[in-house]
């Protein structure tokens, strides 16, 4: 297969797995999804779907937020790993919001790295999901994937979103990103990997093999 090949049939696949695309992490605004990807660096989704309900009963806001403690929120969100870094990001960011954004989430990704503990790819998943920006956040999901799908070459996250958004059209990135994500989960993960169910990979690994078998067979001229 072409890389155009691979592309092309990556998307088609992930429409036809994915028609309609879940959001992971449970949320209602800007805010909440902000404070919910913060939650999950090196932590599951399914854990911060169970912690963040806990600590939006008492602040689902900037404003309420900074009302606790750094500590009142580090007992709510341990369960999520990193607490200490977390909590005292989450009571940072909640004040600037305040001071310099009218309470708001600011709607660009200059203004959201700027924030206490919100890395490239936190801002690229609220700007995506939040604010309907096009952007490509890259997960170990997508990174691993990219890489088997030979679309990378694995080096770092930073180049697998350079490749990632160099490949794919603009207009499917924000459902892309999340489709990959599924897809890694459900067919092709880091542990117990198996090939026979990962059809994606499967399919681009037997058809490489086969050209690559019949350009060995074809004679030179």
């Amino acid at each position: 297969m072409t890389q155009q090949e691979r592309v092309t049939f990556v998307i088609n696949t992930l429409k036809e797995i994915y028609p309609t695309i879940p959001i992971p992490l449970a949320h209602k605004d800007p805010y909440t999804l902000l404070i919910a990807v913060l939650l999950s660096a090196q932590c599951t989704d399914v854990r911060v779907n169970q912690i963040t309900p806990l600590l939006f009963e008492k602040a689902d806001n900037p404003h309420d937020m900074i009302k606790m403690t750094v500590e009142e929120i580090k007992e709510i969100i341990r369960p999520c790993g990193l607490s200490p870094m977390k909590s005292k990001g989450i009571h940072g960011l909640s004040q600037i919001l305040i001071e310099k954004h009218d309470g708001q989430v600011p709607q660009s990704f200059e203004a959201l790295e700027a924030l206490p503990a919100v890395g490239h790819k936190t801002a690229s998943v609220v700007m995506s999901q939040a604010f309907g920006v096009p952007a490509f956040p890259v997960d170990t999901h997508i990174h691993r994937l990219m890489y088997r799908w030979n679309f990378t070459n694995g080096k770092n996250v930073v180049q697998t979103e350079k490749d990632a958004k160099r490949l794919f059209p603009k207009e499917l990135w924000n459902d892309l990103h999340l489709q990959i994500i599924w897809y890694g989960r459900e067919y092709s993960p880091a542990r117990g990997f198996d090939l026979e169910k990962d059809i994606i990979t499967r399919t681009i690994v037997r058809k490489t093999i086969l050209n690559e078998l019949k350009n060995k067979r074809t004679p030179k001229k």
